[in-house]
């Protein structure tokens, strides 16, 4: 579950990681109460006015804003509340931007005496540990930077079983290029942002940047955080953080029905039961001419109803140009799965696209019979090839 800025920051700060004074708003008159506010805990006379939307690169489409007086920040936050932000995240048509929060001011002694980093908390898969990535060169073009010059993208594996050590965390300060008050303060700031990274069950901390002030002091002044979405019933607080108008209206429908569904840009649905059968059916549609609509697993305990709903989620994407059906019978009876079929046709109607159900294991045979005996427009396959090449025949 991916959380807005202002979300991630609240996580942080419990946990003692340091984050600018911001406040969310959603108009532009809250917004001028807001710096206001700002300005009296801090003393600031900046803001920075800042879209909140989940996807990164906001201040290359004019979502972020340094407004210098109280009349700029509402000049801003007009601008930016309802706005379609753009950017390299998000579709072409980009997001609604409905909230922004006002933040006080990190450069407070002007630009040229600020520093920049970028640093980010994830799971090695290959490693199956932790790893913090860093960089001295922080900021918008951190892709560039690994591109570019990759030895300046720098890695700490953590033992889970340990945890972030002090040595690590001295190391990552030194690696930064820090001395003084700042190093101590981004080894407080390291060992505070990998125990919120651990408390929160998050999948993914991305901070850039970390700004070193001038007096030394470290900032989060931007958080990109991901929770892992098995972990959430341990945190009933973040749960409730959850934004379903940043999420695709399709899989928030799915997620009801205990689908697992995400949707991609080909022409060729499927519904199946099983992930790893999933993955490979996307690839056998892909190998036959195809490009996968969507990724969806019914789950083993699938019945008629959740086939039906699968199938008028599946039918709402106009790009869709046919169904594959691939289901294995070992938990899930195929019988079930295909009497889904039959009323999903009978109670959607006006299904116009050809539908492809493969059919193997429990029940198999009489789920074939149901859709052969149901007059339905619908092709049946025993094997796997034979459903490939009826793909390739429906979209060829």
């Amino acid at each position: 579950m991916n959380l807005h800025e202002y979300q991630g920051k609240s996580i942080l700060k419990g946990y003692g990681v340091n984050v600018p004074f911001s406040i969310m708003v959603t108009s532009p008159e809250a917004a001028v109460d807001a710096a206001k506010e700002i300005q009296k805990h801090t003393g600031s006379d900046k803001w920075a006015v800042k879209a909140q939307i989940h996807a990164g690169g906001r201040g290359k489409g004019g979502g972020v804003k340094i407004a210098k007086s109280l009349d700029e920040v509402k000049q801003f936050a007009d601008e930016i509340i309802g706005m379609m932000l753009i950017t390299p995240q998000t579709k072409k048509e980009g997001k609604l931007v409905s909230k922004i929060i006002v933040e006080q001011n990190v450069y407070y002694a002007g630009p040229e005496d600020v520093e920049e980093y970028y640093m980010s908390i994830l799971l090695n898969r290959d490693l199956g540990q932790n790893m913090v990535m860093y960089s001295p060169r922080g900021g918008m073009n951190i892709e560039q930077v690994a591109e570019e010059t990759p030895d300046e993208i720098f890695h700490e594996v953590i033992d889970p079983k340990v945890g972030i050590t002090g040595f690590q965390a001295r190391r990552i300060a030194f690696n930064l290029g820090l001395s003084g008050i700042a190093f101590k303060e981004m080894v407080k700031f390291v060992a505070a942002l990998y125990k919120a990274y651990v408390g929160a069950d998050a999948s993914l901390f991305e901070i850039n940047p970390i700004i070193k002030a001038a007096d030394g002091k470290v900032f989060a002044a931007d958080a990109k955080v991901s929770i892992d979405n098995n972990a959430l019933y341990r945190h009933k607080d973040i749960a409730t953080m959850r934004d379903l108008s940043e999420e695709d209206p399709a899989e928030v429908e799915a997620s009801r029905f205990d689908l697992n569904f995400v949707k991609l840009d080909g022409n060729v649905a499927c519904l199946v039961n099983g992930a790893g059968l999933a993955m490979a059916t996307m690839d056998m549609i892909k190998m036959s001419g195809g490009n996968p609509a969507n990724f969806l697993d019914v789950g083993g305990t699938a019945d008629a109803k959740r086939v039906e709903e699968a199938f008028r989620i599946i039918l709402k994407d106009p790009s869709v140009e046919a169904i594959l059906v691939n289901i294995f019978g070992g938990i899930v009876r195929c019988d079930r799965v295909a009497q889904g079929v039959v009323d999903a046709y009978n109670n959607i109607g006006d299904i116009n696209v050809p539908i492809i159900v493969r059919l193997q294991g429990t029940n198999a045979k009489e789920g074939k019979e149901l859709i052969d005996n149901s007059g339905l427009k619908v092709h049946s396959a025993i094997r796997l090839q034979e459903a490939a090449e009826l793909v390739n025949e429906v979209v060829g």
